[in-house]
C-alpha cells in the first residue's frame, strides 16, 4: 500500500476510538435530540459495534460529557486565541462574539448540543458540578477582556469583571437558544448587535456603542 494512502484497517488507539465515538455522537445529536438517542444509534453512526461503545464509555452520559467539554474547547478555540492576542478590549469583545451567532450549520449544531446539555442538567443537576469549570472557556476569556478594558479605561471599573462576563454569557445563551428555535424577529446579525448593546450597558459609563 502506498505511503500516502491511509490504511482503513489500522487498529485505532483507545484515544482515537473514543474520539471517533464522540464525533459520531455529535453528528447524531445535531440531527436528533439527546433524549431520543441510544447507544445503538451512536454505534451505528460511528460504524462500530455496541460492545465497542460500551467498552470505551459507561453510557450516553459519559459520551455526552466528553462531547460537551470538547465542543466548548473546539467551537471557541480560534476566537479565544485571537481575542487574547488583541490589545484593544473592544475589538477583542467583538472577536469572541463573532462565532456565537454565525449563520452556519456548525453554529446551529453547537446550540442544539447546548440545549441538550441544559436539559440533562435539569434532570440530573450533579452533572453541572462535574463539567462547570471545563465548559466556561468563553466566559473566562470574556472576564480577561473586561479586566484589560477596565485597566486601560475602556470599560467602567464599577462592576466586577467576572460578574459582568457571567451576565454576558447568560444573555448570549438566551440569544443562542432563540436562534436555535427559529424564533421570528431574531437572526444572526441582530443577535450579535443585541449582545454588544448589552455589553455596552454593562461596561461603559457613556452608554456609547461597544461596536463603535
Amino acid at each position: 500500500m502506498p505511503d500516502n494512502v491511509p490504511d482503513r484497517r489500522r487498529r485505532l488507539s483507545p484515544d482515537e476510538r473514543r474520539h471517533q465515538i464522540v464525533a459520531a455522537a455529535r453528528a447524531a445529536i445535531a440531527r436528533q435530540s439527546l433524549a431520543a438517542l441510544s447507544v445503538r444509534d451512536i454505534a451505528a453512526a460511528a460504524g462500530v459495534s455496541v460492545g465497542t461503545v460500551t467498552y470505551h464509555f459507561a453510557g450516553i452520559d459519559e459520551i455526552f460529557g466528553e462531547l460537551v467539554i470538547g465542543e466548548s474547547e473546539r467551537f471557541y478555540r480560534d476566537a479565544i486565541v485571537r481575542a487574547d492576542a488583541e490589545p484593544d478590549p473592544i475589538t477583542a469583545l467583538m472577536l469572541i462574539t463573532e462565532p456565537m451567532f454565525a449563520d452556519t450549520e456548525d453554529a446551529k449544531a453547537h446550540w442544539r448540543i447546548w440545549a441538550d446539555y441544559w436539559g440533562l442538567v435539569a434532570r440530573r443537576p450533579h452533572v453541572a458540578e462535574y463539567y462547570a469549570d471545563r465548559i466556561r472557556s468563553w466566559e473566562a476569556c470574556c472576564t480577561r477582556i473586561i479586566e484589560r478594558g477596565q485597566a486601560d479605561g475602556a470599560f467602567t471599573d464599577t462592576i466586577d469583571a467576572h460578574s459582568a462576563a457571567l451576565r454576558l454569557a447568560a444573555y448570549s445563551d438566551g440569544l443562542g437558544m432563540q436562534l436555535a428555535q427559529g424564533v421570528g424577529g431574531i437572526d444572526s446579525a441582530s443577535a450579535t448587535t443585541w449582545l454588544l448593546d448589552f455589553a455596552r450597558m454593562l461596561l461603559t459609563d457613556s452608554g456609547g456603542p461597544v461596536s463603535g
